[in-house]
């Protein structure tokens, strides 16, 4: 009889494993801190990768900074950018998440303005793939710019821009309402 060769599992070695499931083989590593000192130089490094179209690991860096200075506005204002990248991308991206972020914005034009700019990638995103409702979030993203320009500083015109941004794609689409049929999915 043939001695059946033992199966081996593979185990990190590396520090931070906090607990594994032997079932699953599954592996949860404690998260590593950075110092506050690392901060700005972290900010830029996860700006670099939302450039280079990396909206991933600008979103781990993110929240690394975020571990360690909760309330950072840049961290979370790009960290909701970052994150709203990844829309067009074939991974999801949940909503509750980046609305959770977008509500810790301190200034209230800027929970306004990237609430637009998160509906209008969403919407990008949809229409890109062909989904339905469309126009409605484009409106969404639209009146989120209104709120935004009405609390907007003298001389920053950013959300009109973004305003006249959205109703260019619906014209050159000939975006309508969504009316719902039986045979609708939601999304």
């Amino acid at each position: 009889m043939k001695a059946r060769p033992r199966e081996r599992t593979f185990r990190p070695r590396l520090s931070g494993v906090v607990r594994t499931n032997a079932e699953t083989q599954t592996f949860m590593f404690e998260l590593k801190p950075i110092s506050h000192e690392a901060v700005p130089a972290a900010l830029e490094k996860a700006n670099r990768y939302r450039l280079l179209n990396e909206p991933g690991a600008a979103e781990s860096i993110y929240l690394d900074i975020l571990a360690v200075e909760p309330e950072n506005q840049d961290a979370i204002k790009n960290l909701v950018l970052a994150m709203s990248d990844r829309f067009g991308k074939d991974y999801a991206v949940g909503d509750t998440n980046i609305n959770a972020y977008v509500a810790k914005l301190s200034d209230p034009y800027q929970r306004a303005y990237y609430t637009g700019i998160v509906y209008e990638r969403r919407a990008k995103a949809t229409l890109a793939k062909g989904g339905l409702q469309v126009y409605e979030l484009f409106i969404q993203a639209m009146e989120w710019f209104e709120r935004a320009n009405a609390l907007r500083s003298s001389g920053n015109e950013e959300a009109i821009l973004r305003w006249n941004g959205c109703a260019r794609i619906i014209n050159q689409n000939k975006l309508q309402p969504h009316v719902m049929s039986a045979g609708d999915t939601l999304e």
